[in-house]
């Protein structure tokens, strides 16, 4: 498809400043994605790394204590946390266990108690050296995709930071046609996520810029329900930049200016359209910040129904033993973790601690 397009004087030219921008929403997503990957790291690797360690020469307890129960949340996370209390030489042992896996099972789930011959301070349950191999995977999968994702974002903000300090010293520009794929207007002023899907070049960019107030792009077409846009690839840069309808985002003289608009002037003349060859497109679906900023607030949203609900737990839940409830309780910080401790102690002080507020001999209060 044959688009309109501009002839630029042949010298190199400059751009001027913040022709290409970053998403705010980027500056705080990243480093989400990031810390949940880490806290799902942290959390599970030491359980799969014992677990493996004991995979290694294993040794099943008969005489051994169980307790605990398994929950399985949205139909295939299943979370099983259980105490074990055993003895091995004349030596006895307590431990915490929690295991996580993906798992369609429904019912009930049967396991022992199973220990490290080699190093009997290491226990686990059979079910958990069952789904080692599930856990090793669904570990992986989960820390590559938020670990992977924001280190992919990382890199892309220092792309666009270099691309950024490149576009201020001259290169010869190359017009080209970009797709807008999302555009919001606030406060008069237009943010556009436009990608490269419709010019020759083998490279195909995604970028996002805010005009200045009263600015729009130069439509110069439509690819099917989305609108065409002139943009220029500067040099051999990693991003090409969306032009405004005057061209002010280029350095050069006003008579240049003019004489590269003129063809424009004359298509648009000769077609029965507007003079201006500018025309903003109607809305063509959520700009990339607001995709960002919505997925901001469905992060939110997850926290404040977890802090809710572990409110809820130490203050209102008829039983101390909610193993959702124990589990956010445990996660929390000291101060955090005290105070709802001592919320469940009120009510729950004639019973066992339960995980998360127990004391040394994991049944005591702390």
């Amino acid at each position: 498809m044959t688009f309109p397009t501009i002839k630029l004087p042949a010298r190199p030219l400059a751009l001027k400043r913040g022709v290409i921008s970053t998403p705010l929403a980027y500056y705080f997503s990243t480093p989400i994605l990031l810390a949940i990957a880490v806290f799902m790291v942290v959390t599970e690797a030491p359980g799969i790394l014992r677990d493996y360690t004991i995979s290694q020469n294993p040794l099943v307890l008969e005489n051994g204590d169980i307790k605990g129960s398994c929950t399985t949340r949205k139909a295939i996370f299943t979370t099983c946390e259980v105490d074990l209390s055993y003895e091995h030489d004349g030596q006895r042992y307590d431990k915490d266990v929690e295991v996580m896996f993906v798992d369609m099972h429904s019912g009930d789930y049967e396991t022992g108690l199973v220990i490290s011959a080699d190093r009997p301070d290491l226990a686990t349950i059979t079910l958990g050296l069952d789904m080692l191999w599930n856990r090793i995977i669904t570990l992986s999968v989960f820390a590559l995709l938020l670990g992977g994702g924001a280190l992919a974002m990382i890199y892309l903000l220092f792309r666009i930071l270099r691309v950024r300090g490149q576009l201020q010293h001259p290169a010869p520009l190359t017009p080209i046609p970009v797709e807008i794929t999302g555009m919001d207007k606030k406060n008069n002023r237009l943010a556009i996520t436009y990608a490269d899907k419709v010019s020759e070049r083998k490279t195909k960019r995604v970028a996002y810029t805010r005009f200045e107030a009263g600015q729009e792009p130069i439509i110069i077409g439509d690819a099917g329900s989305n609108a065409v846009a002139l943009a220029v690839w500067h040099g051999d840069t990693f991003l090409p930049v969306l032009l405004d309808d005057k061209l002010e985002r280029i350095e050069m003289t006003q008579q240049e200016r003019a004489e590269a608009l003129a063809p424009l002037y004359a298509a648009a003349t000769q077609a029965g359209r507007q003079a201006a060859p500018s025309l903003a497109p109607a809305n063509t679906g959520p700009s990339l910040l607001r995709r960002l900023g919505l997925f901001l607030l469905v992060i939110l949203l997850i926290i404040v129904g977890i802090f809710g609900y572990w409110l809820w737990y130490v203050t209102s839940a008829p039983s101390q033993f909610n193993s959702p409830g124990m589990d956010i309780n445990n996660m929390l910080p000291e101060a955090l973790n005290q105070w709802g401790c001592d919320q469940l102690q009120k009510r729950f002080a004639d019973g066992p601690a339960p995980f998360g507020c127990t004391a040394a001999d994991y049944q005591s209060w702390k």
